[in-house]
C-alpha cells in the first residue's frame, strides 16, 4: 500500500470565535483566514459525521451563528 495523502493543515483559528456572528461575516471572516470550505447549517441539520480536513461548519438560525466546528 501507498503511503496516505497528507492532510492540509487547517487555519489556526478558533471556532468558538464565530458564534454570535451575522452568518455572511462569518463565512467571508472564515474564508479570509484560509478556510477552504466553508459548510452553513441550519441547528438541527441531519449531516454525516465524516471529518473533512480543512472544513468550517456554521450552524446557523436567524441569520446567526449558533454552533461552529471544524471537520
Amino acid at each position: 500500500m501507498g503511503p496516505l495523502p497528507r492532510q492540509p493543515q487547517p487555519p489556526a483559528d478558533s471556532p468558538e470565535d464565530y458564534v454570535g456572528m451575522a452568518a455572511e461575516a462569518a463565512e467571508q471572516r472564515a474564508r479570509e483566514r484560509g478556510w477552504p470550505r466553508v459548510r452553513r447549517l441550519p441547528p438541527d441539520a441531519v449531516i454525516t459525521m465524516e471529518y473533512m480536513a480543512g472544513r468550517l461548519n456554521l450552524a446557523v438560525e436567524d441569520g446567526r451563528v449558533v454552533r461552529c466546528w471544524r471537520g
